[in-house]
């Protein structure tokens, strides 16, 4: 068998972790705040978690449910579920013990590993799901969950003779009800496209800069680094001074961040960004929110044509653009990443010009698609065109040489600082105060964060509509949702503007704001 082979049959069973720990072994594979591992290390502390989950019963297709920040026992569970044929539901930890609790009955777990730092939050979702029967704690004890050590350390850490490739079910909301597991089949990562893709050798090392219960960080800062036997550092709080100290420290050359982060390191003064030598870096990765032209073009001064962008969503990447060329195409998102990939159509998904604007669709990938896990009905209705196209709402024109350029994003969706926010769920929290008669929220324009939270409101007749409502509301919507979910401001109005059925037009409503 060649190597190549080799590599691909490791990866089709989640088992590319083991190669790399004969061929780096010793080489730091993470390292952060909370420790370091290395190769064989991850490795082997992988096997031992794969085996206590065999020994608990977990079995090809259930679920386990991680609550935990950048530290390594997130990738030790990452690689143990990848071998194990199990899905991993990576929780946003900003979340509260009910919405945790949602996702973690949701997703159908029957395994839980949670960070220390979490365990309010923890010991709540346990209580609240017992079919949550395997509980492990890292970093320290919590009444109801075998430490971490303890546990793992009574099991073999030698590689596993039966893998079975596992995989990831992240939560998206939507712009109606509650979150939803992003359920795709299980593929096998091509080894040869990732390194092709990410220009990856031996030495180099990635940066993760957001939190890995994101997709992106996940895949960007955590799999496919791994997969290429590249060492990750991770952050824990991310600053724009120590993101510069930790580059030049680790002689990082990849990472992944998000336009806020852009943003914030282009606010330092000279001097601290002449401090640092940056040289080393030569891939930098963004998406996940619009990027004004400015502040690319400002990267790209600072850093060199480095600095590259995806388009995509939790339900799968749609377009790639390198520096180079957008320096040729400046504001685009780049061209599909398979060819007939990505269409702009009408409502009905029928295709439209090039130059002309529409909703922007993304096709199924090798036929797989995804779905939303326990909810056809959402899967169904998110399909169009013969149930061959999706979209996540966002408006955009292909030119004549199939570039995609965004003009608008969904009508619904508040993307802050890189995160989705999805109004119903704020909605919902508002609607069910007694001072409410009706409400909405959207995105209104941040110069710091792209976009942040506001709430309009209309009240109930005889109620004041004062500052002090509108401190309550907004402390009302901190008590039921993660704060970052939470209006930072509120207006009230007499009438919220409304389309002809009835319903709230959130389009006008935004455009007035804008």
């Amino acid at each position: 068998m060649t190597l190549p082979e080799r590599w691909q049959d490791a990866a089709n069973g989640g088992m590319t972790l083991a190669l790399w720990a004969d061929e780096r072994g010793d080489t730091s594979a993470l390292s952060g705040p909370h420790g370091e591992r290395t190769f064989t290390e991850l490795n082997a502390e992988a096997n031992r978690l794969a085996r206590l989950f065999d020994d608990h019963g977990l079995t090809e297709g259930d679920g386990v449910v991680l609550l935990c920040g950048n530290r390594p026992e997130f990738a030790t569970t990452y690689a143990a579920t990848h071998r194990r044929g199990l899905r991993l539901t990576a929780v946003n930890w900003h979340l509260n013990a009910d919405e945790t609790s949602y996702i973690a009955e949701d997703c159908k777990a029957k395994a839980i590993v949670a960070d220390i730092e979490l365990a309010d939050v923890a010991a709540a979702v346990a209580e609240q799901t017992p079919a949550l029967t395997t509980r492990l704690v890292a970093g320290g004890s919590l009444d109801g969950f075998d430490p971490w050590d303890d546990a793992l350390g009574a099991y073999d850490g030698s590689n596993i003779a039966d893998p079975v490739l596992g995989g990831t079910m992240l939560y998206t909301s939507g712009t109606t009800g509650r979150p939803k597991g992003v359920y795709r089949r299980r593929v096998h990562p091509p080894l040869a496209a990732a390194q092709a893709v990410f220009d990856y050798h031996e030495g180099d090392r990635h940066l993760c800069t957001g939190p890995l219960y994101h997709a992106a960080p996940l895949g960007f800062s955590l799999g496919i680094p791994l997969l290429n036997g590249v060492g990750v550092t991770l952050m824990t709080h991310w600053t724009a001074e120590d993101t510069l100290r930790v580059v030049e420290a680790d002689r990082i050359t990849h990472t992944h961040m998000v336009p806020t982060m852009f943003h914030r390191m282009l606010a330092l003064p000279d001097d601290v960004r002449e401090r640092h030598d940056l040289s080393s870096l030569r891939y930098v990765l963004h998406g996940a929110a619009p990027c004004p032209v400015s502040v690319k073009q400002q990267m790209m001064e600072w850093l060199g044509p480095v600095v590259h962008e995806y388009y995509g969503a939790t339900e799968g990447v749609a377009t790639w653009i390198y520096g180079l060329q957008w320096l040729e195409h400046p504001g685009s998102v780049g061209k599909a990443v398979l060819p007939g990939t990505v269409m702009v159509g009408d409502e009905e998904a029928n295709p439209l010009p090039a130059g002309e604007s529409g909703i922007v669709y993304l096709a199924k990938v090798r036929g797989d698609g995804f779905e939303y896990f326990n909810d056809r009905a959402k899967t169904d209705s998110t399909y169009r065109g013969g149930g061959d196209w999706f979209t996540v709402g966002d408006i955009g024109y292909l030119d004549d040489e199939g570039w995609l350029f965004l003009t608008d994003r969904s009508a619904h969706l508040i993307i802050s600082g890189g995160v989705n926010i999805y109004p119903a769920e704020i909605d919902e929290v508002l609607l069910n105060h007694p001072a409410v008669a009706d409400a909405a929220a959207i995105g209104v324009p941040s110069e710091e964060w792209g976009e942040e939270v506001k709430a309009v409101v209309e009240v109930k007749h005889g109620i004041p509509a004062d500052d002090d409502l509108a401190h309550l509301l907004i402390e009302h919507c901190r008590a039921h949702l993660a704060h970052y979910k939470c209006p930072r401001s509120i207006d009230f109005v007499d009438q919220l503007p409304r389309q002809d059925n009835g319903k709230i037009s959130k389009v006008r409503l935004r455009d007035q704001y804008r």
